[in-house]
């Protein structure tokens, strides 16, 4: 397999239309291996400007990495929802949604990208928005990355990088079960500027959040949780964080080779038993508040996203794409669910002969 380093657009033209099998590589974060079948790894890490109009547009190439976009938009006073990890590629995030810490109240990290150019499978270059190649443009909002052609470039209606109360926590809880039951019933209800996300494993209990409230009213918010939990939760607070400080306080260094996960979307509470390191990511707010046929992304009316090491029996079925899971019996089902027989039709106009093609692609 050969590894070509891609420092143009040009150069991802020359690549496509070499016609070797190919797959594009951004940040290098995946939890299968999508390379054993390529020829050709595209390393996109020469494409990796971001550069903010006066109006807040950003235009960020698929090769940057979250840890430069959080330094260079905080530079200038902007900022994306998005994850935590500084080496987790923009590319592939918001290609399969993108889920973070604001994203309760601005949404996807897929939510605001604007526009894209995208090297097709003939070779050519186009511009996708709203208005040019909008079934593109749609389709790449969520649907995972290397289905329809190698992204290049990204434009994103950035926000004013808030200041925000950091929320951690991290005990040994003595009723795991009745804070899991209580976290289930608030945290996704909560306010859209608080996100608490849980991760229990054994009785060891991590909470990590964020709010854009002041310090205060974000006490007198946790304090209802904790009330309902019957538990004391050594919350540490800090207050007047800008954004990307509170991400990189979080950062998550997941190696960059293949991990095994399975994830699962729940619109219902988990009943089911608490086995190894389980991690519980509240939803709702502007996650729910776009329609579900509004972009390729189709877990909209969930409550949380629930990741464990072993496959979760009796769940729902829906699962984040960014997450990718070999064991499933109809992955594309699982990550796209009513938008599939959209998205394989505009596989078909874009790529009819697959030549972006991977296992459980649509």
């Amino acid at each position: 397999m050969e590894l070509l380093h891609c420092r143009s657009v040009a150069d991802v033209v020359g690549a496509v239309k070499s016609g070797r099998r190919l797959v594009p590589r951004g940040g290098g974060h995946c939890f299968v291996d999508r390379t054993s079948a390529a020829e050709v790894v595209l390393d996109l890490s020469g494409l990796r400007t971001v550069a903010v109009a006066h109006d807040g547009v950003a235009t960020i190439g698929a090769g940057a990495l979250l840890g430069q976009v959080y330094r260079e938009l905080h530079d200038v006073g902007r900022a994306l929802p998005a994850g935590c990890g500084p080496t987790v590629g923009i590319a592939g995030l918001t290609l399969g949604g993108g889920i973070g810490l604001v994203g309760r109240k601005y949404g996807l990290t897929c939510d605001r990208l604007i526009g894209a150019q995208v090297v097709l499978a003939d070779g050519s270059v186009v511009e996708c928005d709203a208005d040019r190649e909008p079934d593109l443009f749609w389709a790449l909002r969520g649907a995972g990355g290397g289905q329809f052609g190698v992204v290049t470039e990204f434009r994103f209606d950035t926000i004013a990088e808030p200041m925000m109360t950091r929320i951690a926590a991290d005990w040994y809880a003595a009723e795991i079960e009745a804070l899991v039951t209580a976290w289930q019933a608030w945290a996704p209800d909560a306010p859209d500027e608080l996100t608490l996300n849980l991760t229990v494993d054994g009785v060891q209990a991590v909470l990590i959040g964020a709010s854009l409230l002041p310090l205060e009213p974000t006490r007198a918010l946790l304090a209802e949780f904790t009330s309902l939990a019957g538990t004391a939760v050594p919350f540490e607070l800090r207050a007047d964080v800008p954004l990307s400080e509170i991400k990189a306080s979080f950062a998550d260094e997941t190696p960059s080779e293949t991990v095994e996960i399975h994830s699962e979307f729940f619109d219902q509470p988990f009943t089911g038993e608490l086995a190894g390191r389980m991690a519980f990511t509240a939803m709702g707010g502007a996650y729910n508040r776009v329609a579900t046929e509004a972009t390729a992304f189709a877990h909209r009316n969930e409550r949380f996203l629930l990741e464990a090491p072993t496959a979760l029996a009796n769940g729902p079925g829906h699962v984040y794409p960014n997450f990718p899971d070999l064991t499933l019996a109809d992955g594309p089902t699982a990550y796209h669910g009513v938008n599939l027989a959209r998205l394989r039709a505009v596989k078909q106009v874009y790529d009819p002969d697959r030549f972006f093609d991977f296992p459980q692609a649509v």
